[in-house]
């Protein structure tokens, strides 16, 4: 906890001006405590002064997980299977060394109480000059958190409104951003094309379920494109197009999407493609 400003200015303006001063002094201390903890954290690299691609890069990339500490907090305690996703992403990040620890204490920095949340995510838009591609890939991020453990909760949904705003997306953005990611997860934990099972078995003796289960993914595949079933071959195409558009790592690293997050991003645009191949093959285009 940063607390000293908030010490120091309310003794302070308690002697200067009574009661009155010392409500005053907290806030001043409250402001120099936010400051002191983003400079802490790395979030100083001066933004007005034009600061070059890598440190924007550095930036967006501790900025990400201090919120993904932030959001995977929301619930009052950090479960293991959050903490795991951390982990997770360090991995197919493939973070090691100071890297890994800048990360790792970004992640802690986020899950503090007073986290400057707004303050933050004013300096990722900064840093990332406004570019919707890379704002999205950050909220997307935060997202794929909170589905640590296969659900939304409640608070979790708060913070990734308060995330969505200080991004500059609406709410309605955000819930369909929701729709998306929940339909990505069930498509992603839902057994590979062609019917593979959990257990590795390549098919069931029941027929009905391979039908369910293939119907199933469908379903996800379509709602992970924004779209619907009834869509005909031109409104699945563009949406396809639109989203691989939005997420080619190539652009989103020209655009300052930090190294170390390609991996991520490619992941992205292959469970896109694989949606649409499966459409594809269901629809006979």
């Amino acid at each position: 906890m940063h607390i000293f400003g908030k010490i120091l200015g309310t003794f302070f303006g308690f002697l200067v001006g009574g009661p009155f001063g010392a409500i005053f002094g907290l806030f001043l201390g409250h402001q120099f405590d936010k400051a002191r903890r983003l400079k802490l954290a790395g979030f100083n690299s001066g933004f007005g002064s034009g600061p070059s691609q890598s440190e924007r890069q550095a930036e967006f990339f501790k900025a990400a997980y201090a919120v993904m500490g932030h959001v995977a907090k929301a619930k009052g305690q950090v479960t293991p299977e959050e903490i795991q996703l951390a982990t997770t992403m360090m991995e197919r990040m493939n973070l090691h060394g100071e890297l890994r620890r800048a990360a790792q204490e970004a992640f802690r920095e986020g899950k503090e109480r007073d986290f400057p949340l707004e303050t933050v995510l004013e300096r990722v838009r900064i840093s990332a000059g406004e570019r919707f591609d890379l704002m999205q890939f950050f909220l997307e991020l935060q997202i794929s958190a909170a589905f640590a453990d296969g659900e939304l909760h409640p608070s979790e949904r708060d913070v990734l409104h308060k995330v969505a705003r200080g991004l500059g997306f609406s709410s309605e953005q955000l819930e369909q951003r929701l729709k998306m990611q929940e339909a990505a997860f069930r498509f992603q934990h839902g057994g590979a094309f062609g019917g593979h099972s959990k257990g590795g078995q390549s098919h069931r003796s029941s027929d009905g379920w391979q039908q369910a289960s293939s119907a199933s993914q469908l379903s996800d595949a379509y709602k992970l494109l924004g779209i619907d079933s009834n869509s005909d071959a031109k409104k699945v195409k563009r949406a396809h197009r639109k989203l691989m558009n939005e997420h080619h790592p190539d652009k989103l690293m020209a655009k300052g999407l930090p190294p170390e997050m390609m991996n991520v991003a490619k992941e992205k645009a292959q469970e896109i493609q694989s949606a649409y191949d499966l459409i594809k093959k269901a629809k006979g285009f």
